[in-house]
């Protein structure tokens, strides 16, 4: 018989480093005034700024410190932007698809400060940007683009082509972003425009073939969390399946890799991982699992913090891109470290992420498994991987002649066909040099 055990390791330590590492990032000068504003013809209006914003709160509403910059990015962003108080072009017959993104995210920190402040000029900024920016788009949605070349992108998506009235992004599939950033409006405003615009948004999102046309998965997670806040609002189940069905397409549809990380894009196991979208797929989960009090969903979503976010942050705070880890012919087998920081996303969206993984670890506990005599029970399961319970299993190394700096390379807990396993390796707590070098190869059933 095996029996599954919660190991007693209080997470509260790990978590509690992980905010302390990313508060320090964020008081560096990329997220101080001046810098934490973008030019005025940056690729992604609002983008920046509202994540920075968000990001703040976060921490915030987890130490009640306030970021040096939190304040006076409110009181300078009138000087950016225009009268309407959003940045980038003014709204018209074509549709910006980065700025409507952005700008979710600047949404979303200003509902977030003012849930939090009941300041007058958050509200009034986030009434504005959506009357000006947002509500002028309703009934486009249905011209969205699907049959197009979507092969593009990199790291920091850029605007690709022009179709119709739609400025498109590498990062497909990224105006439906903006249904977090509206629903969270809704939240706050009770707008019956705004509804509706977000009914029209996440019925014509459901209706596109994410796999076909290689959404970004980012995107797709993220407006299933505006799906879910929805859902809590409204009771209305339309909104739950809707989130229901992105969250069983990214599980189960190829979007999640081996290592509870994401591809970037569905059907594109060539690009890389994503912290954003791994930090939205554990509170999707873990929303789910607050909704139908099915364990399946809880363990899932504490797979994705003990897996996936194990190497997605840095020892400087920051949060970075890794390797596609999948079973396939083309050798996407080891986890490795691809682009050390993506400052301008991940680092920032990581606090959100800390801030829900605090607010909800006693649910993110992990199990493992062990025989009668006591010995732990390492499994291929049915994706192929080792696993002991809910931690995936890998074989590390390093190339010779590296300075570990005194880091000491992870004790297996098992040895199967020759492969000394171990958990994955959290790399806030490793050494830059380290980190950039280990591999993680994951031992995949032939």
């Amino acid at each position: 018989m095996i029996h599954r055990e919660t190991p007693d390791a209080p997470y509260s330590p790990e978590v509690q480093a992980r905010i302390r590492l990313n508060a320090q990032r964020l008081r560096e000068s990329y997220y101080q005034l001046p810098d934490v504003f973008q030019a005025p013809d940056a690729d992604w209006p609002g983008d920046k700024e509202g994540r920075a914003l968000l990001a703040f709160v976060s921490h915030y509403k987890m130490t009640r410190e306030k970021n040096p910059a939190m304040e006076p990015l409110l009181q300078e962003m009138p000087k950016h932007t225009n009268e309407s108080l959003y940045f980038g072009p003014a709204a018209g017959e074509m549709i910006h698809e980065q700025q409507l993104s952005g700008h979710s995210w600047l949404l979303r920190g200003l509902c977030e400060h003012y849930e939090q402040f009941r300041d007058e000029f958050s509200l009034k900024a986030l009434i504005s940007i959506t009357e000006g920016l947002f509500l002028p788009t309703k009934g486009k949605y249905r011209t969205y683009p699907v049959d197009r070349d979507t092969s593009d992108g990199g790291v920091s998506g850029h605007s690709a082509t022009v179709m119709g009235n739609w400025i498109l992004s590498t990062d497909v599939g990224c105006a439906f972003m903006s249904i977090d950033g509206l629903s969270h409006v809704y939240k706050i405003t009770g707008d019956a425009r705004v509804l509706a615009l977000l009914d029209e948004m996440i019925g014509v999102y459901s209706s596109i073939d994410k796999v076909a046309l290689k959404v970004q998965t980012h995107c797709t997670l993220t407006a299933a969390r505006g799906m879910l806040r929805l859902y809590n609002l409204t009771e209305d189940s339309k909104y739950f399946i809707a989130a229901k069905d992105i969250f069983h397409l990214y599980a189960f549809g190829k979007g999640m890799d081996a290592a509870y990380q994401n591809l970037n894009w569905w059907g594109r196991p060539d690009t890389w991982t994503e912290p954003c979208a791994i930090v939205d797929s554990l509170m999707v989960a873990l929303e789910l699992y607050k909704i139908t009090r099915k364990d399946s969903y809880r363990r899932c979503a504490a797979r994705i913090f003990h897996n996936g976010l194990a190497s997605a942050q840095r020892s400087n705070g920051g949060a970075g891109t890794d390797a596609i880890t999948i079973p396939d012919s083309k050798g996407h087998e080891s986890l490795y470290l691809l682009t050390y920081e993506a400052p301008f996303c991940c680092t920032m969206r990581l606090a959100e992420g800390l801030w829900y993984i605090h607010e909800n670890v006693d649910m993110l506990y992990y199990e493992i498994e062990r025989k009668e005599n006591g010995q732990l029970w390492i499994v291929h399961d049915e994706f192929g991987r080792y696993m002991c319970g809910d931690l995936v299993l890998c074989e590390v190394s390093l190339p010779e002649g590296i300075d570990t700096q005194g880091w000491e390379m992870p004790k297996p807990v098992a040895e199967r066909h020759g492969h000394k396993l171990v958990p994955l390796v959290k790399f806030y707590k490793t050494p830059d040099n380290v980190a950039t070098q280990l591999r993680q190869k994951i031992i995949f059933k032939k």
